[in-house]
């Protein structure tokens, strides 16, 4: 896999390799977040469980400068923070330019990159984690019987609303691609949440943290929301339900309530950046104004509204 290209060899890649039970994983790039220690640990998790952050170079050299890692020049090894193996990333052999699209390699490709193991837990850098994640594996996914175990997000229900969102609040530059992205969606049959899609009680999810069963369903799933979102962008909440209605047969996800995740874990704000928008490079881009007669996706908007589609 081609991500592996830029992991040091010997060391971190047979430590992945030899993890055979859960796998807690996070990544920082381009100096997005700092590194936040897991709490509510028991005793023996840290031995039971592999705490994998993985780190590029820019991230890296400042947390080189405050004395949390060694100087550059050992990036070529692994190294232990508390609870987390560090893994600096060899910037040069890094797929993407885009340091959030290098980050959904991590998030949604685990079951390639640690291959052995069973069970993985996938935190966001910017949370932080204050339940045990063997007990999350257990509640929350073993408990329920499913492939994965995700939050639902707290405001919004339809796929539409997160794309009009993500627009709004300019959480991806090129909001004409959005449109497009979500035109193509509504072209092959994406339909807004409605009690049909029962058991799945929303379509959009909060990623921050997401628990997996690895297994063929969920590795599938993750396959192909990835190849959405390099195909589009790295919103993985605008390609979600797409994917997971597209599937044959289903895929099982556990979408517990946002008062859950509050209680799992506690979230921070990124480290402050002049450049704080969305990803997709150059100068912001408004969506044209027409009106959505003749959009592939004016009979989803209808029926997310509740008004008649003739």
């Amino acid at each position: 896999m081609w991500i592996l290209q830029g992991i040091p060899p010997r060391t971190s890649r047979l430590a992945m390799e030899g993890c055979r039970g859960v796998v807690v994983a996070s990544a920082i790039l381009n100096d997005h977040d700092k590194i936040r220690q897991p709490k509510g640990l028991g005793s023996h998790t840290v031995k039971a469980a592999c705490f994998f952050m993985f780190i590029d170079g820019r991230t890296h050299r400042v947390l080189a400068s405050h004395g949390i890692l060694k100087d550059e020049h050992a990036a070529s090894a692994s190294a232990v923070v508390g609870a987390w193996r560090v893994v600096t990333l060899q910037q040069e052999q890094l797929p993407y330019e885009d340091p959030a699209m290098n980050g959904v390699v991590v998030k949604h490709l685990l079951h390639r990159l640690f291959p052995n193991a069973r069970f993985s837990v996938w935190v966001d850098a910017k949370m932080q984690l204050t339940v045990d994640p063997l007990l999350l594996v257990h509640s929350l996914l073993l408990g329920k019987g499913v492939d994965m175990a995700v939050s639902r997000h707290p405001f919004n229900l339809h796929a539409m609303e997160e794309a009009i969102a993500t627009a709004r609040w300019r959480k991806w530059r090129d909001v004409d691609a959005v449109r497009a992205q979500m035109e193509a969606y509504c072209g092959n049959g994406l339909q807004p949440w409605s009690p049909s899609k029962l058991p799945y009680p929303s379509d959009v999810p909060d990623t921050a943290i997401i628990m997996r069963r690895h297994g063929s369903a969920s590795d599938l799933f993750s396959c192909l929301l990835f190849n959405e979102l390099e195909a589009f962008n790295p919103r993985d909440q605008l390609a979600f339900a797409y994917v997971r209605d597209q599937m044959s047969p289903r895929v099982s996800i556990n979408m517990f309530e946002v008062e859950v995740l509050e209680h799992i874990s506690v979230e921070y704000r990124h480290n402050l950046k002049r450049d704080n928008g969305g990803g997709g490079g150059g100068v912001s881009r408004m969506a044209s104004s027409r009106d959505i007669a003749g959009s592939s996706c004016e009979g989803y908007l209808m029926k997310m509204w509740g008004e008649p589609s003739e």
